[in-house]
């Protein structure tokens, strides 16, 4: 195969018209696992190729970017930028998206690996050619340079040569574009600062956080909201939250909750808002967060109660975030009051409305529903049967009949809902207590998608695995529910084969 490779290779650099050759080339690497085909590759040139990215002729172009994408993922990257360094560095002004996207690619392997990496870091015309790449009008192409120019973070010297030299003025000169280019540059730097404490320092010191930071309180409420979206990402990382702790920020977040009362543009970063604390509860502790910053859990409420479907949709994501913890369930539950016509206005949302919304506040009514068996303590068991009642007169046969409509992601959503209080005692017990209900999960005629089948896989699945299953379902039904789980989400009785057929 490499013999053939070779002599296809010389055969489009003797053609005129070479886009035959290039798709047998291209079929002939297809057929070679991507690990074999470094020996069958490893001393070819591929200049010929290279040259054709020049060609106007666009299938060609396509074709060679094909080729050249399967053959430098099989050379390693020291060779890779020894030998084609400057091939590369040609293709990061190229007019064609996909060649500039190619290069970047490439670079960013050759950024990931220590000695290639060096060779990168002593060619400045390269390196200032991907920081201008940000700036590029396609997104695509920005995105990949950003995701290339982030693995230098990696290392100290990567680091330094950034942040410690005149590239760093070429930085702030691509930022200084356009609001819009200013805000990648945010993002790259925001993916250099959560790799490590040591790359946030080199952030922090040249003033780029400060400024993003900045952008927090600036007039123009667009630019506020997209601020908001990316310290919510710097604080994904502990040394991140760390950082903006000792800055002040969640309080100045936590005052502009306060304020967006008397913004008439509130609605445009208030989400935001939110889904920060959101995180930052999860990642740390609900009960910290909630109890440090109580404007954050009364604006849930609030939200969860506003008749914009913006403000539900967040609030209800929010409220399934604090549910996944028990921690988050304990201060819900701490609202008392407060929290129940939360509780009644998701029901409400669930039964009825738009169908994403619906199936947003079933799946965090699931999360505020569900208990690990670990944690399945008396006071823990009584919240949730409380919380689950508080849905509705009958909210068994409420979420029945959610799952019996016919929208698929209903359907499964309500399915959720039963595996969450599938594990938990009074859950089983309400389950026996609902006339059919058990032959409603046996069933396999309802729900007929593969999201179906599985849904209700995992719902029996949470039943068999409940160790109150035999006693509160009775050994008939277990042993039923066992024979489903064996047999497979997908399984069809020979029975039901055989009347389809007749039928047919």
């Amino acid at each position: 195969m490499a013999a053939s490779i070779h002599s296809l290779l010389e055969e489009i650099s003797d053609v005129e018209d070479p886009n035959e050759e290039l798709q047998s080339l291209k079929t002939a690497l297809l057929s070679i696992p991507v690990s074999a085909l470094r020996d069958s590759v490893s001393g070819q040139r591929l200049d010929a190729i290279f040259s054709l990215l020049n060609s106007n002729n666009r299938e060609t172009v396509e074709l060679c970017v094909e080729i050249l994408e399967r053959i430098l993922m099989a050379l390693g990257p020291v060779h890779l930028v020894q030998s084609y360094g400057v091939e590369l560095q040609g293709g990061l002004t190229h007019p064609d998206e996909n060649v500039k996207k190619l290069a970047l690619t490439q670079i960013g392997r050759v950024m990931e690996h220590p000695d290639a990496l060096s060779v990168i870091l002593n060619n400045h015309e390269l390196l200032r050619a991907v920081i201008l790449s940000i700036g590029e009008e396609k997104i695509s192409v920005a995105k990949q340079a950003i995701q290339s120019l982030s693995k230098l973070s990696h290392s100290k010297p990567g680091l330094d040569k950034v942040f410690h030299s005149d590239l760093l003025k070429v930085v702030k000169e691509v930022m200084a574009t356009s609001d819009i280019i200013r805000y990648r540059v945010y993002e790259l730097v925001v993916e250099i600062s959560s790799h490590s404490p040591i790359s946030l320092g080199y952030c922090a010191n040249s003033g780029l956080i400060s400024q993003l930071l900045g952008e927090l309180t600036g007039d123009d409420v667009l630019i506020r909201a997209t601020a908001i979206e990316m310290v919510t990402t710097l604080a994904h990382s502990q040394h991140g939250r760390q950082y903006l702790a000792k800055h002040g920020i969640m309080d100045k977040i936590s005052n502009m909750i306060r304020g967006a009362e008397t913004d008439p543009f509130s609605s445009l970063y208030l989400p935001g808002l939110v889904k920060f604390f959101g995180n930052l509860a999860v990642m740390d502790s609900p009960q910290q967060v909630c109890e440090s910053y109580p404007v954050f859990r009364a604006k849930v409420f609030e939200m969860a109660l506003d008749p914009d479907p913006v403000m539900i949709g967040v609030a209800l994501d929010t409220l399934g975030l604090l549910g996944t913890t028990v921690e988050g369930k304990q201060v819900l539950q701490k609202a008392g009051e407060n929290f129940k016509p939360v509780l009644v206005r998701m029901s409400q949302h669930a039964g009825s409305g738009a169908t994403e919304l619906r199936v947003r506040s079933l799946d965090a009514l699931s999360q505020l529903l569900t208990l690990q068996p670990e944690n399945q303590t008396e006071d823990l068991l009584a919240l949730t049967e409380s919380w689950f009642r508080l849905l509705s007169n009958q909210p068994m046969d409420m979420i029945r009949n959610i799952s019996t409509q016919p929208f698929p992601e209903l359907h499964c959503a309500a399915l959720r809902i039963f595996t969450a209080i599938g594990t938990q005692p009074w859950g089983q017990k309400l389950m026996m207590s609902t006339p059919g209900f058990m032959e409603f999960i046996l069933d396999r005629s309802t729900g007929q998608t593969k999201e179906a089948k599985d849904a209700k896989f995992e719902l029996v699945g949470s039943l068999v695995g409940s160790s109150t299953a035999t006693e509160i379902l009775g050994s008939q039904h277990y042993i039923r529910l066992k024979t489903y789980l064996r047999e497979g989400p997908y399984y069809v009785s020979a029975v039901a084969s055989v009347g389809i057929e007749g039928a047919e």
